[in-house]
């Protein structure tokens, strides 16, 4: 007998949660460590980006889309991939061909963590540049505290008065094409806004190291090469002057920056560092696949090794690997831009080194009855855990250390000596207590290279970081201001997502901030100037130097929030507001001289706590400049590659160029 209906009762269907992340297959290194039996299993891993909704499934969604503040048209990930960040686009000139896009959201896709790895199928080559460069923008944003942003496009306009103007156009998404170029490059376009990957032949003399005789390299399959193109456009973003070769350490920087991203990246796949640390007995300053940047390319364009090394180098008579000592008179002799930055990624890697042997001293006295000497043969599992752990601990704090510092360094003319100072002075006020020596590491290993800030009396923590402001005479302007601050940092907690709202928030806060200076209101000229050093009251003293009704022509570049937690639960609420000026011709006679600051507020006190300065009246720096730009210098950058060009509008890609050609 069929039973009754009454007896069943159909209860409402829960709600799932969308998941954290999207997990995507891909290369931790690049193909050719997959074609070998030793890391063939660890060099296939699984990327975890933030997880982006499918454009699909919110349309479909009405009531929810609906509650999206500031949403815009075409929210969500769509195929490409094309989602909040970054748009992939797939057309290879050279073939005159577009490549079929991939959806991510497919159910096959899905249910597998993307396609597996393959150097044939374009739409893992899609798959790929997403996954690394969303990884790359996620560990920019848990370090500054806040969304990233592409640099803007920056345009002329009419205004209603008649005069020309800039604008300042919000970029929402970067661009990539994985097959862009047909040569034995990668670089990002500042103009495109976008980022360009070559693939090319690579010689049948290199089949011995790991290639097919012959077979196509891609450059958009490299981990490495991904994650340093990716950095070049966050750093853009961020700091749209340091494109400018105004001194020998500018372009070095920018290059620095972006393989100190690419190269501690390897240490968040948990398998490739267990392997790596038990090949290498725990020992990270021996050989090792971590410390290399882009070891398929390198090989391919003739080297014998990879492209770079952090610790070490391959002698050209021997062939053979070795470790690298630090040289200070390398900081003194080299300019290229790619062997300058290499001294600073040293560096930076050294004082990692530091850190991971004071975090597991301890691991290896328990291990060796504390004689601190391991017994020959293979190292214990556990200890390899253990060491793995400490490994990828130390790395990642690091990278936050180097990626935070970018809000404490001056919109101008970057030199690696402001940098430690940057770097000195965030972790300071993060991390009060520095008791396990992280700022010490930094500080010894800059200097066994020769990098020392000018203007510092002692290489101490405390005459390292930036000078706290100390004036009180304008006291009250620093809380009129503040207070603007604290509410727009209220509203942005009210924007929902939509980074599109954010930008033009700070951007309006931008204009406020100029307009209270363009007034005539003498106490801000007179605060200004006191806490920049730039030249904001017009007395005609300056060349070069424009002024608008009375006051000194500049440029508020941005105001940022910066909020940042400590390890013992500290909270930091900072707002970051850049501000630049030009002296037109002052260096050559096609080239401005620019000054800037970087003011960084704290908003719980609301007073102004750093004014980092590159003073637009600095006689002595406006002759280095003069030095290094008219190539009176011997190597200078400007000299070497772009000539007598006033501006080089793709300056990576240039340089990038050069650097594969002069292997």
């Amino acid at each position: 007998m069929k039973p009754r209906s009454s007896q069943y009762v159909t209860t409402r269907e829960e709600p799932v949660a969308a998941p954290p992340f999207r997990r995507l297959r891909g290369y931790a290194f690049d193909p050719s460590l997959s074609q070998q039996v030793d890391t063939a299993l660890v060099n296939e891993v699984v990327f975890k980006v933030p997880w982006e909704e499918s454009a699909e499934r919110l349309r479909t969604t009405d009531s929810e889309t609906e509650t999206f503040e500031g949403g815009e048209a075409d929210e969500g990930l769509s195929k490409g991939p094309v989602g909040e960040y970054l748009e992939v686009i797939d057309y290879d000139p050279a073939s005159r061909c577009f490549y079929a896009p991939i959806n991510l959201d497919s159910p096959l896709v899905l249910a597998q963590d993307g396609l597996a790895p393959t150097e044939g199928n374009p739409q893992f080559h899609q798959q790929m540049v997403y996954a690394v460069a969303m990884t790359t923008i996620r560990n920019f944003e848990r370090a500054l505290g806040r969304y990233a942003f592409w640099a803007p496009h920056i345009a002329r306009s009419d205004e209603p008065n008649g005069r020309s103007g800039v604008r300042s156009d919000f970029v929402r998404r970067l661009r990539i094409y994985p097959h862009a170029l047909r040569e034995a490059n990668a670089y990002y376009s500042p103009t495109k806004k976008a980022l360009l990957f070559g693939y090319f032949v690579a010689p049948p003399s290199t089949g011995a190291d790991g290639h097919f005789p012959g077979g196509t390299v891609f450059t958009c399959l490299s981990h490495d090469v991904i994650a340093h193109e990716t950095t070049h456009a966050l750093l853009d973003g961020l700091h749209r002057r340091y494109t400018e070769p105004t001194n020998p350490d500018s372009l070095a920087f920018h290059e620095a920056i972006a393989d100190i991203v690419a190269l501690f990246q390897h240490f968040s796949f948990p398998e490739v560092l267990r392997h790596q640390i038990s090949r290498t007995r725990g020992d990270l300053a021996s050989e090792n696949e971590l410390g290399k940047l882009a070891r398929q390319f390198g090989r391919g364009v003739g080297l014998h090794g990879a492209l770079r090394d952090a610790i070490g180098e391959v002698d050209p008579v021997t062939k053979q690997w070795r470790p690298r000592q630090p040289d200070p008179e390398d900081y003194q002799r080299k300019e290229e831009p790619h062997e300058r930055g290499a001294i600073l990624v040293a560096a930076i890697f050294d004082a990692f080194l530091a850190i991971y042997r004071a975090r597991v001293a301890d691991l290896y006295r328990i291990a060796t009855s504390g004689t601190g000497v391991l017994p020959q043969g293979a190292i214990h599992p556990d200890l390899v855990n253990r060491l793995a752990e400490e490994a990828a601990r130390s790395a990642q704090h690091v990278l936050n250390m180097c990626v935070r510092a970018l809000d404490y360094t001056p919109p101008v003319d970057i030199t690696f000596g402001d940098y430690l100072r940057a770097i000195i002075t965030a972790d300071s006020d993060l991390v009060p207590d520095d008791d396990l020596g992280y700022r010490v590491a930094f500080i010894e290993a800059f200097r066994r290279r020769g990098i020392y800030p000018r203007d510092v009396r002692t290489l101490s923590i405390d005459s390292l970081r930036w000078p706290v402001v100390r004036s009180t005479t304008y006291a009250r302007k620093d809380m009129k201001f503040a207070e603007e601050l604290r509410e727009y940092m209220s509203e942005l907690k009210n924007l929902g997502t939509s980074r599109r709202a954010y930008y033009g928030a700070s951007r309006d806060l931008a204009a406020k901030l100029q307009r209270w200076i363009h007034s005539r209101d003498s106490a801000w000229g007179v605060y200004l100037e006191e806490a920049t050093s730039q030249a904001l009251r017009f007395q005609g003293s300056l060349p070069g130097l424009e002024a608008k009704d009375g006051v000194a022509v500049f440029e508020i570049h941005s105001v940022r929030p910066a909020q940042r937690v400590g390890p013992d639960g500290d909270t930091l609420n900072h707002a970051v507001v850049s501000i630049t000026q030009k002296r037109r011709n002052a260096v050559s006679e096609s080239v401005h001289f620019r000054g800037g600051a970087t003011l960084i507020f704290n908003l719980d006190t609301g007073r102004l706590q750093y004014a980092i300065v590159k003073g637009i009246a600095d006689d002595a720096r406006l002759r280095r400049q003069q030095e290094f730009v008219t190539g009176i210098r011997d190597g200078s950058l400007r000299a070497t590659y772009f000539g007598g060009m006033r501006d080089a509008q793709e300056p990576f890609a240039m340089l990038h160029r050069a650097a594969e050609q002069a292997v």
